[in-house]
């Protein structure tokens, strides 16, 4: 059925939006495909989109489509998704502290501050032009879900405390402000109070040009998690030692990853080539 002007589609989460074609460009574009090929996956989709189409089907037509200009696109899931499977710990945590070592933080991984009135567990501390941060990782298994105001409150508590504990000598060294990472977007509120407090909100789309989208793109740090077929114990095994990113299992031995893994030989290899074809649609 071919829409007309103001056709709106659902969301995951009930409400409605306008379907807008140029999204469906941009996700092609994300996926590796050309202008031409993009524009014309996009043209295909429109023409099939009807009034309160559920969005999770519009990303099931943009696969298919793409799939049938580029077969590698078969071995892996969108990022959104990608980063929705992924384990919250120690996965999710280890692939933000790359994100930011990959844009030239330098990080310490998982301490315990200790403030004037406790201690706190922080998921990373990282500086970067002479500011130091204390790092939340915040992962939702719902990529619609929001990271609410309650995150960032409690950032900023621990940050006061922490600082009362540097004033009184519990604590060596000063933190500036406090980052929260997740893989959502951040309610209203959150914004607003974020803003108000300083404290650096990294989403999926924010803040512009550093929001997880747009870093993961730039630097290709597509996680394990967005390849099919691949278990989520086999993956674990991998992620605990070391490898969170496709990148980083394309650059390792295989034998040796085989024996830190304990996965048969055979195993690790057709994890290689899954990545492998992963990458070609991606990158």
């Amino acid at each position: 059925m071919c829409p007309h002007l103001g056709v709106y589609i659902t969301k995951a989460n009930g409400g409605k939006q306008p379907f807008e074609k140029n999204k469906v460009v941009e996700t092609c574009l994300r996926m590796g495909a050309s202008v031409h090929v993009a524009n014309d996956v996009a043209e295909r989709v429109e023409k099939r989109v009807y009034e309160g189409m559920p969005s999770r089907q519009i990303l099931q037509l943009i696969f298919m489509y793409m799939g049938k200009r580029n077969p590698a696109v078969k071995h892996v899931f969108d990022l959104r998704t990608g980063l929705s499977l992924m384990n919250s710990k120690p996965e999710f945590e280890m692939f933000v502290r790359l994100l930011l070592a990959e844009n030239g933080f330098e990080v310490e991984p998982n301490r315990i501050l200790r403030g004037k009135c406790g201690e706190h567990e922080v998921d990373a501390i990282a500086k970067k032009d002479g500011v130091t941060f204390f790092v939340e990782a915040k992962h939702h298994f719902s990529y619609h879900a929001l990271t609410g105001m309650d995150e960032s409150r409690i950032a900023q508590a621990i940050l006061e405390d922490v600082n009362d504990g540097f004033e009184l000598g519990t604590l060596n060294f000063k933190v500036d402000r406090a980052m929260i990472v997740t893989n959502t977007k951040y309610s209203e509120h959150a914004i607003m109070y974020g803003s108000c407090k300083n404290i650096l909100q990294v989403g999926w789309s924010s803040p512009q040009t550093f929001g997880l989208r747009d870093v993961i793109l730039k630097h290709n740090l597509y996680p394990l998690s967005c390849l099919k077929g691949v278990r989520e114990d086999t993956r674990l095994r991998l992620v605990n030692s070391g490898i969170v990113l496709m990148k980083q299992l394309l650059a390792a031995d295989g034998k040796q990853l085989a024996r830190q893994t304990g996965l048969p030989q055979n195993a690790v290899w057709e994890i290689i080539e899954k990545a492998k074809a992963g990458a070609d649609a991606l990158w």
